[in-house]
């Protein structure tokens, strides 16, 4: 696939917000600051055409500051995918030059996910949809841009429709989940629960665990992560013993285990996100709902950031509140050297919007939360659903699904931006 570069479009930063919030449906007053402690900058726009659009996953950083990503839709548009288009890869600059590397054909996959990428330039994934039967793919991309099918999910019972990027062992196999497919039975019968898979890098695939649905886990839409002995944890958004959705483990063996079920309120419900593990072996992640919030914007709570420590022992860390702290965080975490998480909140934030745009957040180790950035809706970007990803300055990079300064109707079709200290 030939490489095509498009310019950047305009850049924009953002200002102090303090604001007295009104939420005539609750009759509660918020004297709340929406803090900007960093400076925005739109590195891209994305107008939803050729150059992609509405970009869901969370970025890839090389040494030169370059940031690598995927839209889930744009680039070609083959009748398989209607007026959305297949989806991208893209490169974006430092100076903000996007750098089309990959455009999907359905053929060899539609909508791809997260990257991993290699020491030697090389990017993988998963396509969600497409591929020899239409139940995704796992694909590679070369530096030069030559991109290779590594596996075709070849029918519903090993898995299909994959909704996360992978993971990468020593060795050099793919893990990964498939949010249906696996096991037809009980509540999963009509697609499926779902699968956890190993594909060599010679392009062998191998169904790891099933899943069979509640009480267990089912419907897994997030990535892994693996620790040193090979085991795997993720997250699923449904299933457990109060249909809140699990976190849970698979040994090398395929064995798994269950070792949270989330309860709604007061501890969170769905989560949709990729956890994080730190040395000690403790695991963080966020739920797109529940915890303590009580806005009425939010339903059954805006969401929570959690930690599971390694005996076993759960805990809340932050019950957002939807204003002016954010809601429904929907991506995983990342930590820095002291401890401290960032993340983001696909609503919340802006007071002006009923359900927000979204924000940027840090997270301390003792609790205590702070809004690095609150999106507008409009140039700045809306709804970031991606984790994020920090460079060795301390800035911060991201997407946001919709907003920017182009794309189709007035939201745009998502945006590439920078928080700099």
């Amino acid at each position: 696939m030939k490489r095509t570069t498009k310019k950047k479009s305009t850049i924009f930063s953002s200002s102090p917000i303090q604001v007295l919030v009104v939420v005539a449906v609750c009759l509660f007053f918020y004297n709340a600051t929406a803090a900007t402690a960093q400076t925005e900058t739109v590195l891209y726009n994305f107008t939803g055409g050729a150059d992609g659009g509405y970009p869901a996953s969370p970025l890839v950083l090389d040494g030169l500051g370059n940031v690598y990503g995927t839209t889930v839709f744009g680039g070609s548009f083959p009748p398989q995918c209607s007026a959305a288009g297949c989806g991208v890869v893209f490169e974006v600059s430092p100076a903000g030059t996007e750098t089309i590397l990959q455009t999907f054909s359905w053929a060899d996959g539609a909508a791809p996910n997260a990257l991993i990428r290699d020491a030697a330039g090389n990017l993988y994934s998963t396509a969600q949809v497409g591929g020899a039967v239409n139940a995704g793919a796992v694909w590679a991309l070369t530096p030069s841009g030559t991109e290779r099918v590594l596996y075709d999910f070849p029918q519903v019972a090993d898995g299909a429709f994959p909704r996360a990027g992978l993971v990468r062992d020593t060795k050099g196999n793919f893990y990964g989940t498939t949010e249906q497919g696996g096991y037809f039975g009980g509540s999963c019968s009509n697609g499926g629960c779902g699968t956890v898979f190993k594909v060599t890098p010679a392009g062998t695939g191998t169904v790891l665990f099933s899943f069979v649905g509640p009480p267990s886990a089912n419907y897994p839409t997030a990535g892994l992560i693996l620790d040193a002995q090979g085991n795997l944890y993720g997250t699923t958004a449904s299933g457990g013993v109060y249909g809140y959705g699990t976190v849970y483990q698979v040994t090398p063996a395929g064995v798994s285990t269950v070792l949270y079920s989330f309860a709604g309120q007061p501890d969170g419900a769905y989560p949709f996100g990729a956890l994080l593990r730190d040395a000690h072996g403790d695991l963080y992640g966020t739920t797109a709902a529940g915890g303590t919030g009580t806005a009425a914007a939010c339903g059954g709570g805006c969401g929570t950031v959690f930690e599971l420590s390694s005996s076993g022992r759960y805990r809340v860390l932050y019950s957002f509140k939807g204003v002016p702290d954010g809601s429904n965080p929907a991506a995983g975490l990342i930590q820095d050297s002291e401890g401290n998480l960032y993340g983001t909140t696909e609503l919340g934030g802006n007071p002006a919007n009923f359900s927000g745009s979204g924000t940027v957040f840090k997270l301390t180790p003792a609790g205590n939360e702070k809004v690095l950035y609150t999106f507008t809706g409009g140039a700045d970007g809306a709804y970031p659903l991606a984790a994020l990803v920090m460079d060795k300055q301390g800035n911060l990079y991201g997407t946001t699904e919709e907003g920017g300064a182009s794309g189709f109707g007035s939201l745009g079709s998502g945006t590439v931006f920078k928080l700099v200290p």
